[in-house]
Formats: structure tokens, sequence, C-alpha cells
């Protein structure tokens, strides 16, 4: 599967919604090819804000798609994609550059964000550990989703060792190039914020009552 490619036709542009008044950000982390470019298209409302660049000989000895045949260009600053919760509500997607001479966008990708996925791609697993060290070190909560390039050979449990997730962390399953896959992923987040902030709120009333 070309991470670069999507099978979804890229929906019609919508304008924001007057009434719009809360925004999320949502950040989409990963190794090089890993398929952030491709989820943040399948499910964005709006033509998908992209900064792609053809793979080039500069980039020989520095970026290494031997591991992603056919991929022929990359992301250099981040996508941007938008989806509507509500009449109130809009949820900002920033996809981040994959390869290492980029790492250093992260932090201001970071800033403001509510929380992030993950998306890795199951044949190169340790090409998402960075991400996962700069995510637990800024604190952030985060879902991991495994891109199912092709039928998978481990378990998600056998996953989940290998990363060495804790317990409380989302592991998911999903194919970037589709649209509902990929809103699974999303509300998996959402789903694992709102867990979070319940129990941070249950948390205080008991520190208040003692």
């Amino acid at each position: 599967m070309d991470s670069n490619g999507s099978d979804t036709a890229v929906t019609p542009r919508q304008p924001l919604r007057s009434t719009a008044a809360n925004a999320w950000k949502i950040v989409v982390v990963g190794g090089f090819g890993v398929g952030k470019t491709t989820l943040v298209g399948s499910v964005s409302e709006i033509r998908p804000l992209n900064t792609e660049e053809v793979l080039t000989q500069a980039g020989v000895g520095i970026d290494d798609p031997s591991a992603v045949r056919g991929k022929r260009s990359t992301t250099v600053a981040f996508d941007f994609g938008r989806i509507t919760l509500s009449a109130e509500s809009v949820l900002y997607l920033f996809g981040a550059p994959g390869q290492e001479r980029f790492w250093f966008l992260w932090d201001r990708l970071f800033s403001g964000a509510l929380g992030a996925v993950v998306l890795v791609d199951p044949r190169r697993l340790a090409d998402s550990w960075y991400a996962i060290d700069r995510l637990e070190h800024h604190g952030m909560p985060f879902v991991v989703a495994r891109n199912n390039f092709e039928p998978p050979a481990h378990t998600l449990d056998q996953v989940r060792e290998a990363l060495d997730l804790a317990p409380e962390v989302p592991l998911v399953d999903c194919d970037a190039r589709d649209r509902e896959s990929s809103k699974q992923v999303l509300i998996e987040l959402v789903r694992h914020l709102t867990t979070l902030a319940e129990a941070g709120s249950a948390d205080a009333d008991l520190e208040m009552s003692s």
C-alpha cells in the first residue's frame, strides 16, 4: 500500500460554521512513510493542506525510503485537516513529518494539542519509538494505531509488548486509506481523553472532600 495514496475521493470544501466556538487540536505522529498524510486526508472534510515535496537525490544518505517502496514524496512541515464534531466544536488535525531531520518541528506542533495519534507500520515498529518517547516526555495523552499495509503477522498484544506500551494506552487497528477506519481511531482518542478528564475530575473531588 502506498502511504501517500488514498482510495477516498476528496470531500468538497465545507465552510467553517459561524457557530463554531470550540476547537480541539490533535497531532498525528509516527515514522517515515507510515501513512500520516493519508490518514489526515482520508478523514478531513476540507481539501487537506500538505507540504509534500518530491524525494530527490539530495535526500540520499539522509532519508531511507527503502522500506516504503513506491514512495515518491514526503512531508517537510506538516499536514492539516479539519473535522466538524458539532455545530459548536471542530477538530483540527496536524500530521507531523516523519523524517528525523524534521523532528525539531514536533515540539511546536505539540503546542496546544489535547492529544495525539501514533501511527505505526507493523513491519517497522522501531520507527515509532521516538514518537512515543516524545509524547511521554510532554505528558500528552495518545493512542496507537497499527496501520495495516497487509494482513498483520502479529497480534495487538504482541505489538503492545514490542512497543512497551502502558496498559492504559489504547492500541487499535486501522487502514489509513479508509475514512471510516481513520474516524474510529480519532473516536478512540476522544474517548481516551474523556476518560482521563473524568478520572482527573474525580481525583480533584476526592482531594477536596478529604
